[in-house]
């Protein structure tokens, strides 16, 4: 952890970083990359216009009381897939669209059991390539445990489209007193990480920029929640969990530390990246903190309980490679820092702009 003089030079730093201009008036691909272009939309304008409790807490999910069953809670959430390609190493954009909205459940304790899906097709999308997808679907629903109930389709013309974009919504149920959220994090907690950072990502990269690597790597797309149940039930006071996925894990976790007033201290030894990934990373320019996943999860722990959990953690195929990377601390609150592999620490800013498009 930075001491008190370190912390102060690492704020100066931050201070002299010039901040992306931010007064567009035209939307920009960095508006969805889910860094800090897609944090001011939501402030400037989705916040102000739905202002609410529950979408104040810029989770994943809104856990909702369904009145007047008080003990009721359902988690919500939402989101679209707009992949290129949409056939990609471990995946697809079906198997993706169940998967993420399964994860977003997941990450706020809950037991997902209903999505909807709406796709918006091009004309002239080979119906082969839509069958695959859905089949795709199908299975991984299977796979999930949860049942697809309603959905929605439209066409738009030929070049507006691009293949096609899936919006899923899913609905779970969470248990009487568990409250898990990004606001509840504490100095002294420790940060864990599921597994290898980067994979999906890269996944997609390699296919876009034609890489070819000595073993296949493949997304890292797959639900989570058989993963969080057990984890939930090894480690019932877990503060806090996300699944890093635009924006990847510095995103994620600038996010939580904004909403927990926290800072927080990353090892890089201590973060798991494939040699593979770490590779294509370097040929690209990229920074695997930042590069998308969708297999993976963060979860924020109490100390006591960080090392039982990794134990939990790594006798499930989801998180073999879990580990401790980093502490929450009361230092540079909303800032994270991190010790390099050569011994200086760095500011881990958040994204900008669009790092990867099209990958989610």
């Amino acid at each position: 952890m930075p001491s008190e003089k370190a912390a102060i030079t690492v704020a100066d730093l931050l201070g002299s970083c010039p901040a992306p201009f931010t007064q567009y008036d035209r939307v920009l691909l960095g508006h969805g990359s889910g860094g800090r272009l897609s944090a001011d939309l939501v402030h400037r304008l989705f916040l102000p216009a739905f202002r609410n409790e529950m979408l104040e807490r810029l989770d994943d999910q809104a856990v909702c009381t369904l009145a007047p069953h008080a003990d009721a809670r359902i988690a919500f959430s939402t989101d679209s897939y707009v992949v290129q390609p949409l056939f990609f190493p471990g995946g697809d954009i079906g198997r993706l669209a169940v998967h993420g909205t399964v994860n977003d459940l997941a990450m706020g304790g809950a037991t997902p059991l209903y999505l909807s899906a709406a796709f918006i097709l091009e004309e002239g999308l080979p119906l082969a390539d839509l069958a695959r997808i859905v089949d795709s679907m199908r299975d991984a629903c299977v796979e999930a445990g949860v049942a697809l109930v309603t959905g929605d389709t439209k066409v738009v013309d030929r070049g507006k489209g691009d293949g096609v974009f899936i919006t899923t919504s899913g609905v779970g149920v969470v248990p009487a007193g568990r409250t898990l959220s990004a606001s509840a994090c504490r100095p002294g907690d420790k940060i864990i990480l599921s597994g290898t950072l980067g994979d999906h990502g890269i996944a997609i990269m390699s296919v876009r920029e034609g890489l070819e690597f000595e073993t296949t790597l493949e997304s890292d797309t797959a639900p989570l929640a058989d993963l969080t149940k057990v984890m939930l039930e090894a480690c019932p006071a877990i503060r806090c969990m996300r699944d890093p996925t635009r924006g990847g894990l510095s995103s994620a976790l600038h996010e939580i530390a904004a909403a927990s007033s926290v800072g927080m201290s990353l090892a890089e030894s201590a973060i798991p990246v494939r040699p593979q990934v770490r590779g294509a990373c370097e040929i690209l320019g990229l920074d695997p903190l930042y590069v998308a996943n969708e297999g993976k999860l963060i979860a924020v722990v109490p100390p006591g309980d960080a090392d039982r959990l990794v134990n939990v953690m790594r006798a499930d195929a989801r998180g073999v490679d879990a580990a401790i990377i980093g502490a929450v601390t009361s230092d540079h609150p909303g800032m994270i820092v991190m010790r390099s592999l050569v011994g200086g620490t760095r500011v881990v800013t958040m994204l900008a702009g669009e790092q990867l498009p099209r990958i989610c």
